[in-house]
């Protein structure tokens, strides 16, 4: 058993990688349901927010370029680390704080799973400059339309609605007879 890994309550926008020191074969079952939990010893995880990849899929990118332009980790961040990501060698398993629902949980990882490194995504800026005031931005800006110019323009589009449907009606009916 590797150390313990403690994910506290609520944790959000951290990625953990794993080397996975283990065949193919293996390192594909863990995506399995149930599988990866009970390696990491633990009751449940979200499948949806794993990775487990060979490097090999990553090509020239590299595991670390897969972390930088991929996962939208700091390049300043990976750089300390570049030279354990590069060891890595057959498959790797990218672990996010939502495979979790925000639970806190403590990870046994079982021997062949070694934790490399955690890094932080960075967080995306959703503020935006206010919408300056114009007459089109105010509510109900539109001029506003006559009572009588309403009910014709309803009169038109039932009108042509019923030529529509009459229209079907008079073609089915030459289809059906014919």
């Amino acid at each position: 058993m590797s150390d313990v890994i403690q994910i506290p309550a609520g944790e959000r926008g951290v990625i953990r990688v794993f080397d996975l020191d283990m065949p193919a074969e293996q390192a594909k079952f863990l995506r399995e349901p149930g599988a990866l939990a009970q390696v990491l010893g633990i009751p449940e995880i979200d499948l949806e927010h794993v990775e487990i990849f060979p490097i090999s899929d990553l090509e020239e990118l590299g595991l670390a370029g897969y972390l930088i332009q991929g996962c939208g980790i700091a390049e300043a961040e990976i750089t300390p680390d570049r030279a354990k990501l590069e060891a890595i060698k057959g498959h790797v398993l990218l672990l996010r704080s939502r495979a979790f629902d925000g639970a806190e949980m403590r990870l046994t990882p079982a021997a062949p799973i070694t934790l490399v490194a955690s890094y932080g995504e960075r967080a995306i800026n959703w503020s935006a400059p206010p919408m300056p005031e114009t007459a089109s931005s105010k509510p109900y800006s539109a001029a506003p339309t006559s009572p009588r110019a309403a009910r014709d323009q309803a009169r038109r589009i039932g009108a042509s609605l019923f030529a529509v449907v009459m229209g079907l009606i008079l073609l089915l009916l030459f289809v059906v007879v014919f």
